[in-house]
């Protein structure tokens, strides 16, 4: 071993020494994502093959791409890759920008009571399972008790089913993950925009610049960088639709409009025709356009950011 690599071996031993408390609390977290996010990644060699599963997956005989050419010839993997896009194209335009401007806005309030309160009741959603959420949006687009219904007939208009419209499906989709998710998304940007240095609204204010000038120029300009890092995960989790919210709001009548790739899956690889290779090798294409949006939106951000990104 030369001395460098000595070297390098007596400092990492020494560090490991110095924090041996924090490393033994890294194992659960190490041990969790080896076995359940890295020892199954053996199964995806189900992709190419015909699994059976009473042969097992050593014995089930290879077919090479034929499940992935089975899946660009299937006119309903092809409406939920579609669907899964569009969805997620409307979560990122609407649903990326507003935690930030939440936050914004948070900082702006001056009223500590009030700025609590607002940020505990936003927060609140995040802990309630879409079992209990997707109840209560039922409750509320309900044509015969929901409140939405009670008041459009108020207006003199007719309750509908809006659950049961396609037309209505997406939107209910998108709104409902935003309540859901706005005001856990927002800490994120709470914590950097604390961290921006005060001295700097200082000069902004003694220079004349307005409120909305201080945000527009010390504000935003400071928290880029986590932007940035935020915008590079969600892309690279535009695949990525909430299966749990789709599972409970998806009915018959919004199927056209509403199934995911992540619902695909489970429909084929859990539902009736119990097609493991086929749902194995469609949850294998999600992962590599994920892999391949990661890579490619870091690259655009470092570029646009000066080379502020992930990695």
């Amino acid at each position: 071993m030369t001395g460098l690599q000595l070297k390098s071996s007596a400092s990492l031993r020494q560090r490991l020494m110095r924090y041996w408390p924090a490393y033994l609390l890294l194992i659960p977290v190490v041990a969790w994502y080896l076995v359940f996010c890295y020892l199954p990644m053996g199964g995806l060699v189900i992709a190419f093959k015909r699994f059976s599963a009473i042969r097992g997956i050593g014995a089930s005989p290879w077919v090479g791409w034929e499940n992935f050419e089975r899946l660009f010839a299937s006119a309903a993997f092809l409406q939920s890759v579609k669907n899964t896009i569009i969805i997620s194209a409307l979560n990122l335009l609407i649903g990326f920008p507003l935690p930030i401007i939440f936050a914004v806005l948070l900082n702006e309030i001056t009223c500590a009571p009030f700025k609590k309160l607002v940020q505990t009741v936003s927060y609140l959603p995040h802990f309630i399972s879409w079992s209990v959420a997707g109840g209560m949006v039922y409750m509320l687009l309900s044509p015969s008790t929901g409140a939405i219904s009670a008041i459009v007939e108020a207006l003199g208009g007719t309750p509908q089913n809006y659950i049961g419209i396609s037309s209505y499906f997406r939107p209910i989709v998108v709104g409902s993950g935003i309540w859901k998710s706005m005001g856990w998304s927002a800490i994120i940007y709470m914590a950097a925009i604390s961290s921006v240095d005060e001295q700097l609204y200082e000069a902004a204010r003694i220079d004349g610049a307005g409120r909305f000038a201080r945000i527009w120029h010390v504000t935003l300009p400071g928290i880029r960088a986590i932007i940035a890092v935020q915008l590079i995960l969600t892309v690279g989790n535009i695949l990525n639709v909430s299966f749990d919210q789709i599972f409970v709001l998806i009915t018959d009548l919004t199927l056209d409009v509403g199934e995911t790739i992540d619902y695909y899956i489970y429909r084929v690889g859990l539902g009736s025709s119990n097609n493991f290779s086929l749902a194995t090798a469609s949850g294998m294409l999600k992962s590599v356009i994920g892999l391949v949006l990661v890579v490619g939106t870091n690259k655009v951000c470092r570029m646009l950011t000066d080379g502020e990104g992930i990695w």
